[in-house]
């Protein structure tokens, strides 16, 4: 085995997804990123692979060239640990919203801070100030 990353498929949404998350996060990096072109599976200018280094996690992201029934689920999420209370309070609030809340900001024992959402995209982040 060489690699392993994660990969993560909207369905005709994956470049605002990108931008959004490029905006809270500054170690959010395009290393590369090639669209669909008209005639192609999928609508033209949709995301057909970008590969993501998000703070040396590598991620794949992907639209799907065909619909599918299913979405994301909560039970996978991307894990933040925040350096500071600043840095988790601003990814927290611009991430839930238009999404939803599953945990607030909160001290539940385990950090100092925690929070669980889902973006306005379905993809759930679990956003974490250490103790």
């Amino acid at each position: 085995m060489s690699t392993v990353s994660t990969h993560i498929m909207f369905q005709g949404q994956a470049a605002d997804a990108l931008a959004l998350y490029a905006s809270i996060f500054p170690n959010f990096k395009t290393l590369a990123r090639e669209d669909y072109a008209e005639g192609d599976l999928a609508p033209e200018g949709t995301v057909k692979l970008a590969t993501i280094d998000f703070n040396g996690a590598i991620l794949q992201v992907i639209d799907s060239p065909v619909p599918h029934a299913f979405d994301f689920t909560p039970s996978m999420s991307l894990f933040v640990d925040c350096a500071d209370e600043a840095e988790l309070t601003y990814a927290f609030e611009v991430l839930s919203e238009g999404g939803e809340v599953m945990m607030p900001l909160d001290n539940y024992g385990f950090s100092k801070r925690f929070g669980w959402c889902r973006d306005r995209f379905g993809l759930s982040w679990q956003i974490n100030l250490p103790a």
